[in-house]
């Protein structure tokens, strides 16, 4: 038998069921992921700093984990809610058991309780703060801590999770499995800021044709501009967009220079940055099979989420255009300036894990760097 363990929500419900992973306890805001895989690039995934993350798929870690999918070095996520830990992983990838994989690196989970449960409570109620805890603490202990843990809003988490440094990337796709991006010959030198970057995106700029120097998401204007880039990537991230005014501050001084692509958190830091406002979702959009219409083709792309804020579309100033709306709730999920030669989008067109609809995305930014070179 498992060692018991308890999910706490801020509002007082609690969720028995068993530890797995670290033993530890942990907070953070409790949210949900729709995908029905995906898992490592789950733990994996910076966006994910400062959450407890349910997988609504009902049977977890049946495939393990590998090298290959991860998208960071670490797990970035606070705590792991699921319903069925698979007691087998079977795969010809698999190096190492989802269990063992959280226990190294120190990460608690919770299994055995009733995920529909929660996930209902969470979109009627909205996301909340939370805790997973396996001690003998009481109930009303492990609400309190959950209560007077930090608010997603305000909270910048940047800084946490993206690198200090600046260095070169070079990996373009490895696996076999890898094949929804055709290999481009280098023509274009990409500056990448990093506001917790997953390692998918430099890939897929590698792999379009792209040079890639990543700096930090803290770097000033001068210091993208000392790289002289054909262009400019604007990363993923966790936590509140406003809270990020250095980034904001950046992309305000480059816009117009370079031709410029933001992907989730880049895709609100540049929103900010021409001027529109950002809100918090009640639940947030959370896994890999988001549908989302294209305006501009009248297409429908099924897309990877993972985000808790949005851009207000009645805030876009006057030459922003609306590019894309998700066909779940309406919010926005793609932008563009054509006189700054800027786009973005709040999902992530590359497709780790997730479907690739949004790959050519990739290949749009390349054209508008070349075309911007001739």
């Amino acid at each position: 038998m498992r060692p018991k363990a308890r999910l706490v929500l801020e509002d007082g419900t609690i969720f028995d069921g068993q530890s797995f992973g670290s033993r530890n306890s942990s907070t953070g805001e409790v949210v949900f992921n729709t995908s029905l895989a995906g898992y490592q690039e789950v733990l994996t995934d910076p966006s994910y700093r400062g959450q407890i993350v349910t997988m609504t798929y009902p049977q977890i870690g049946n495939y393990g984990i590998n090298t290959e999918d991860s998208e960071s070095t670490g797990v970035h996520v606070s705590g792991f809610v699921i319903r069925d830990l698979s007691p087998v992983a079977s795969n010809f990838r698999s190096q190492e058991t989802l269990e063992a994989f959280l226990e190294r690196h120190d990460v608690p989970g919770i299994c055995g309780i009733d995920t529909r449960a929660l996930v209902r409570r969470l979109r009627s109620r909205g996301a909340m703060r939370g805790i997973i805890d396996s001690t003998n603490r009481s109930d009303q202990e492990l609400m309190d801590l959950a209560r007077n843990s930090p608010s997603m809003v305000g909270r910048d988490l940047v800084r946490e999770v993206a690198s200090m440094e600046a260095y070169h990337w070079q990996e373009g796709f490895q696996g076999p499995f890898m094949t929804h991006l055709k290999k481009e010959s280098h023509q274009f030198k990409v500056v990448a800021l990093d506001y917790g970057m997953k390692s998918n995106i430099p890939r897929c700029l590698v792999q379009s044709g792209c040079t890639v120097r990543i700096l930090p998401g803290t770097a000033t204007s001068e210091q993208v501009l000392a790289e002289n880039p054909d262009g400019i990537f604007l990363s993923n991230g966790p936590g509140d967009p406003e809270a990020v005014t250095y980034g904001i501050k950046t992309i305000r001084s480059l816009l117009g220079i370079k031709p410029m692509f933001g992907i989730c958190l880049g895709h609100q830091l540049l929103a900010l940055a021409l001027g529109a406002q950002t809100f918090k979702l009640k639940f947030g959009h959370r896994g890999a099979n988001h549908p989302v219409l294209n305006q501009l083709t009248g297409k429908v792309e099924i897309t990877t989420q993972n985000h808790g804020f949005a851009v207000d579309p009645a805030t876009l100033p006057q030459g922003v255009e609306a590019t894309h709306i998700n066909l779940n709730d309406q919010t926005l999920e793609g932008i563009r300036h054509q006189g700054h030669r800027a786009f973005s989008v709040q999902y992530h067109p590359e497709a780790s894990a997730g479907p690739h609809d949004s790959r050519y995305l990739f290949g749009e930014f390349v054209s508008l760097m070349g075309a911007t070179a001739v």
